[in-house]
């Protein structure tokens, strides 16, 4: 029998495969040829390869999964909700560090016991047996379950529960989780009470500001009411000299005098000229009177805090008013044209849209107060269904910084001291309760331009 050539040992590095003894790696079995009995070494080496790769997998996967549990576990050890994890059955799989310390139980007491054993009563323990029929179809949200507790008989809790599905999609039980309804009480009396002094402060904030509007417009409202009543004043005492007159001739009648006499003081007095003259004297009174009222009543609107009433008023009387008051105020010479219908009607508030025109022929003078040749142009066109007003003066304009900014809060261009950067901002508030709109931009011909744009009565 013809000796087969020696093989050779294994190759180095290479060592047995589990199971198998060094030696048969050596010299190939009876009938098998040693090309056949290497390939087959070879493939049983790759083999040996990708078990020590699947190896090495799983370790680094196995890791990864005690890393995801460990944070899954400090996650629900940190929560201050309630968590609670049952099967399709109502029987408890996972609780939560706040759960157990809420009814006085370990989280390892509580797996395995029917959720139901949770609460306190009957309704409550009701309700979570129909919320696993339920979540078949919708979710639980903020319903208020009693808990049993360690520190009282009962709590309630206000829970939320969502459907648990398995991978395949089925419905494998819940997830509720909760946190006592004394807590969130005391979370939404609080948040009320910073909502409250919020409104508070923005309420004081707008009064502010409205009253120094008032105080930069006393000058102008002076001079206001100074012509209706300096005439006022006149017409008075021309009718009491009048009523002097009259009361000498009336004595005269009375005493009997002769009617040449009565006609002679008749025509002394000149009795004709003063009875002429008093209808108009006291008209121009009455006038006078009305219109110092209309001053007063407009200073009261623009001073009073607002009541938030709403009222149909023309727009057009307010713009005029509240234009006039600036110019006269500020002392500037300004020429300002007003383009307007005589009736626009708007509702609202009349005494917060006269602050709104007020801050904007204001802040129009104000950027022309250099200027040898200011001009103020207002024009108010009606649309269908709204009205808008447009401000153009003849200043510099504005950058594009300040057109972004211009109706932030304390934002202004003014010198320190001159202005309070409230003005626009709470114009631009105002104008939005009212359902309108207030832009600023600059104009094709220079200067600067703003529109309010505010929808008309009915």
């Amino acid at each position: 029998m013809t000796q087969e050539p020696d093989s050779g040992p294994a190759p180095e590095g290479r060592d047995a495969l589990p199971g198998l003894p060094a030696s048969a790696l050596e010299h190939p079995p009876e009938g098998v040829g040693e090309d056949v009995w290497i390939d087959v070494i070879r493939k049983m080496d790759e083999v040996y390869s990708d078990l020590l790769q699947y190896e090495v997998a799983l370790e680094e996967k196995n890791a990864k999964l005690e890393e995801t549990q460990k944070f899954i576990f400090s996650v629900l050890t940190s929560m201050s909700d309630v968590l609670v994890v049952c099967d399709r059955h109502g029987i408890i799989q996972e609780a939560n560090q706040a759960l157990a310390e809420l009814v006085g139980n370990s989280e390892e007491a509580l797996r395995g016991t029917p959720l139901v054993d949770l609460f306190a009563d009957e309704a409550s323990r009701e309700q979570a047996r129909r919320f696993l029929h339920d979540l078949h179809s919708e979710r639980i949200q903020d319903c208020e379950l009693h808990f049993r507790c360690r520190y009282a008989t009962e709590m309630p809790v206000a829970v939320n529960c969502t459907p648990r599905l398995s991978p395949v999609g089925k419905f494998a039980g819940m997830v509720m989780t909760g946190r006592p309804v004394g807590d969130l009480r005391r979370a939404y009396e609080q948040l009320r009470h910073a909502h409250e002094d919020l409104k508070l402060a923005q309420q004081q904030l707008v009064h502010s500001e409205k009253m120094a509007s008032l105080g930069r417009l006393v000058a102008g409202v002076a001079h206001e009411l100074n012509n209706p009543i300096s005439f006022v004043l006149g017409n008075v005492y021309a009718l009491q000299r009048y009523g002097n007159r009259m009361q000498e001739y009336l004595a005269a009648i009375h005493a009997g005098k002769p009617a040449a006499d009565i006609a002679g003081l008749r025509q002394t007095l000149r009795i004709d000229r003063l009875m002429e003259d008093m209808k108009p004297l006291i008209d121009g009174t009455i006038e006078g009177a009305e219109r110092t009222h209309d001053i007063v009543a407009g200073l009261r609107r623009f001073s009073t805090q607002d009541r938030g009433d709403e009222e149909v008023f023309n727009l057009a009387e307010v713009l005029e008013r509240s234009v006039r008051w600036v110019v006269r105020a500020s002392g500037a010479k300004v020429d300002v044209r007003i383009d307007a219908p005589e009736a626009i009607p708007v509702s609202g508030s009349a005494g917060q849209m006269q602050q709104v025109l007020v801050n904007l022929a204001q802040n129009a003078i104000d950027s022309t107060e250099r200027q040898a040749d200011a001009r103020l142009d207002i024009r108010a066109k009606l649309g269908n269904q709204s009205v808008t007003l447009t401000f153009h003066d003849s200043g510099p304009g504005l950058r594009d910084e300040v057109i972004s900014r211009i109706f932030d809060p304390f934002f202004t261009t003014k010198p320190v001291g001159k202005g309070t950067g409230l003005g626009l901002s709470i114009s631009y508030g105002i104008v939005e309760r009212h359902h309108g709109q207030l832009k600023a931009a600059n104009h094709p011909e220079g200067g600067a331009v703003l529109t309010l744009t505010l929808p008309l009565a009915g």
